[in-house]
């Protein structure tokens, strides 16, 4: 049994991305508005949302900063009085500087905390009203957030932005367990890597590397299958999931041996 509605047809369905101005989120927004959905993309850079709207007649760009409750909860007022409420949100904003314990930037880690998962809670705010009330309506909705497996366990160079997507996948299970109950559909997306601006700072060889747009085929399929946990590439993503069972000290001999670090 899928543990959410499966979403196979996305016709007329209200969706709102934030984080959709590059990268996989762009991807998405360019693949649900081909399905027939009606797309609002969200992210600080206003001039990429406006391209987006241009080329994808019918959208609507909601510019905000994830870090900025106020703004996220008039943009989240705001399209709700157009479209009448909320079918899918999708939680992709993001931030990514590698980082090791000898090179501590509190500065730059605590901005990452901030838009990886403070943001999150900060869309919470914006649109739980809504999506809750729209459940005691039977309406129902879709909450979907992008984390990563780097939050599987802990790895060299994402001193901040590991703990950051931990974070999301452990606030992700919770709140299915709040609100499956009262039909809201929740669901976790972890990819392996991807091709974007934040994954071009790596300057390692990055395996199973995949392409936005491999990405948001991956997390179509995810949501037509139900699934609460969305992660991809299978052939990477199952070995990371697994080292997740290996003891402390057989996980940290093979991933030193792994990266040379």
């Amino acid at each position: 049994m899928p543990l959410n509605p499966k979403i196979t047809d996305w016709r007329g369905k209200t969706v709102w991305l934030l984080g959709a101005s590059t990268g996989i989120g762009a991807a998405l927004a360019h693949a649900l508005h081909a399905a027939g959905a009606r797309v609002a993309v969200s992210a600080r850079s206003a001039d990429k949302l406006q391209a987006f709207v241009d080329e994808h007649p019918g959208s609507l760009a909601l510019p905000v900063d994830v870090g900025d409750p106020a703004s996220l909860r008039a943009a989240a007022r705001a399209l709700v009085a157009r479209q009448g409420g909320l079918d899918f949100v999708l939680f992709c904003a993001g931030t990514y500087s590698p980082m090791r314990a000898e090179a501590f930037d509190l500065t730059n880690a605590t901005d990452q905390l901030r838009v990886n998962y403070l943001g999150a809670l900060n869309l919470l705010d914006a649109v739980l009203p809504q999506l809750l009330a729209q459940c005691e309506q039977g309406r129902g909705g879709h909450l979907s957030l992008v984390s990563s497996v780097a939050g599987y366990r802990g790895l060299p160079k994402a001193l901040a932005y590991g703990p950051s997507k931990a974070a999301l996948i452990n606030l992700a299970e919770v709140l299915y367990l709040d609100l499956q109950p009262k039909g809201l559909a929740v669901s976790v997306v972890n990819p392996g890597f991807v091709a974007t601006p934040l994954t071009a700072q790596n300057d390692f060889t990055m395996p199973a590397l995949q392409t936005p747009e491999q990405a948001a085929q991956a997390m179509l399929d995810g949501y037509a299958a139900g699934d609460f946990e969305i992660h991809f590439p299978k052939r990477f993503t199952r070995l990371v999931k697994a080292l997740r069972w290996m003891p402390a000290r057989a996980y940290f001999a093979l991933v030193r041996k792994g990266t040379g670090l």
